[in-house]
């Protein structure tokens, strides 16, 4: 059993008290490799924001989970070395089973994500209780779900959105001792959010509802990124062919992030920005074999999207 405050992290319960009363969300990014943990934790650290690190099942699978606990320990190391130390989260995203949340949390994760929202109500409510009893033991916190998001992201599929139901925000709550809330109000998982002609609009007022029933209860809002078109031009001018992609606009996140809204989830915008910059080396430097010589444009565009999410939507600069 490793504790995740032994590797100099912490969990989400404080970070997400003073997001609600100072109106800003805390960015949740999501990271595979050590070019996408660098650039987050460079722009955390230049904004002075506080930052979720989040890993995905399929990620886990990837990057292995002892490497992960050492990169997260690394992580902490490293915003030291580059000159404030940044409270920083390592939470894993959409965990699916009791099983892989206990794992996480024995690998030295500070919050879980249980995800029990495509199970009958009684069914999610049970399985998220039972987490819930596991992780307070260790002082890990605990996300839960309500509503189906729709998209592809990873292990996580569906076709079509599921509306978070008001009235049994509560009861869950209650029921679960959960610490924060996903819900669903139109954001979505992946690059192709909506479709040309569509108006991308979040149920503002849903969020506003649940705000209401459960006052000073920490809400978060899955699959916002917001898929920039000057990104996606740029990977189809470099050969790429992202066609349709829309996303949630800025300002919608920032109205979001200035009420119960305190983690709002970020990855595909990032996996765009790292693409763009690939593609641009591959075609203008073909010869060009070293992974450092794309890894590293990839790593610096990140960075400077991360930046601008910050400061621009989530409100989360000079916070930390």
């Amino acid at each position: 059993m490793i504790s995740y405050k032994d590797l100099g992290l912490v969990n989400s319960r404080e970070i997400f008290t003073k997001a609600m009363k100072g109106g800003y969300a805390i960015p949740a990014f999501n990271f595979n490799n050590m070019e996408q943990l660098q650039a987050i934790i460079q722009a955390c650290v230049e904004t002075r924001s506080p930052v979720i690190l989040q890993v995905s099942s399929g990620a886990r699978k990837y990057a292995n989970q002892t490497l992960l606990r050492y990169m997260a320990q690394g992580a902490v190391e490293y915003a030291k070395e580059l000159g404030y130390n940044i409270p920083i989260v390592l939470h894993l995203d959409h965990g699916d089973s009791f099983e892989l949340c206990k794992s996480c949390i024995e690998y030295g994760f500070s919050s879980v994500m249980i995800d029990g929202s495509h199970l009958p109500y009684d069914e999610n409510v049970a399985l998220t209780r039972r987490v819930v009893e596991y992780a307070h033991k260790y002082d890990v916190t605990v996300e839960g779900e309500l509503g189906v998001l729709a998209g592809v992201e990873d292990d996580v599929s569906a076709e079509e959105h599921t509306y978070t139901r008001p009235e049994e925000v509560q009861d869950f709550v209650s029921k679960t001792g959960v610490d924060s809330l996903a819900i669903s109000i139109g954001t979505s998982h992946g690059a192709f959010k909506f479709k040309p002609g569509q108006k991308p609009e979040i149920r503002l007022d849903i969020l506003y509802e649940i705000e209401k029933r459960i006052p000073g209860f920490p809400i978060v809002l899955h699959g916002s990124s917001s898929v920039p078109q000057d990104i996606v031009a740029e990977i189809n001018k470099y050969g790429g062919a992202l066609k349709d992609s829309i996303g949630i606009p800025e300002e919608q996140l920032r109205k979001a992030a200035r009420s119960a809204v305190c983690k709002i989830n970020i990855d595909s915008d990032g996996r765009l920005a790292m693409t763009a910059a690939v593609r641009k080396v591959f075609v203008e430097k073909p010869a060009e074999f070293d992974p450092r010589k794309y890894l590293g444009p990839a790593r610096d565009k990140l960075k400077e999207l991360y930046k601008h999410k910050v400061i621009n939507v989530l409100g989360s600069n000079d916070k930390a």
